[in-house]
């Protein structure tokens, strides 16, 4: 029996987050994760069960892009090696993002780290993931500082939470600048998908 994956959705889009903001990706949702962050806005209680076959030919669709980001959710719950070789036999650059609380395959193309276990209780600790990029929510109450040495050619990203509040995504987007300013190895990562509208 064929290994399934739970998906939860495949669309085409712009990157909106971090280093690759502004380019378009094929974005594969995977359903489910082992935290329960907050601010989290995906429904994980609808997925589709597929081989890695059918995600293959799903992302194919868009034969144009060869840039796709593996999230969720959190994906390294199911992702393995295997559909990460086929989307690359395929031309596919291969990117995950992850929460760094499971390993992450060997064979991912960019690994961005999006660490939450501050703003879950309980949560699994971090363990040794090699990221390109770490993206920290700022929510001016915890602080990044920790996640500020993982390495000389690691991009240090923070992004303003977004509370649903516009007052007080008005004023974490302050308290987030200014830390910068005061710390100017990391670098703003705005959601742009939201400004603009688009998923």
């Amino acid at each position: 029996m064929k290994k399934s994956y739970r998906i939860n959705e495949i669309f085409y889009s712009l990157q909106g987050e971090g280093r690759h903001t502004g380019r378009a990706a094929v974005f594969v949702r995977f359903s489910g994760c082992n935290l329960n962050c907050p601010f989290c806005d995906t429904d994980f209680s609808k997925y589709t069960e597929m081989t890695a076959e059918q995600v293959v030919n799903r992302v194919k669709a868009w034969k144009d892009c060869a840039f796709v980001v593996l999230t969720g959710g959190e994906p390294t719950l199911q992702v393995d090696e295997q559909l990460v070789s086929m989307l690359q036999k395929e031309g596919f650059y291969v990117a995950i993002e992850t929460n760094g609380t499971r390993p992450v395959p060997c064979n991912i193309n960019w690994v961005t780290l999006s660490p939450k276990s501050a703003f879950v209780r309980n949560a699994p600790a971090l363990i040794k993931v090699k990221a390109d990029e770490v993206k920290v929510v700022f929510d001016g109450i915890h602080d990044p500082e920790p996640y500020g040495n993982m390495g000389r050619d690691v991009y240090l990203n923070l992004q303003p939470c977004d509370t649903g509040d516009v007052e007080r995504n008005s004023e974490v987007t302050r308290q987030c600048i200014e830390y910068i300013k005061r710390n100017p190895q990391w670098h703003l990562s705005l959601q742009t998908q939201k400004m603009v509208h688009i998923r």
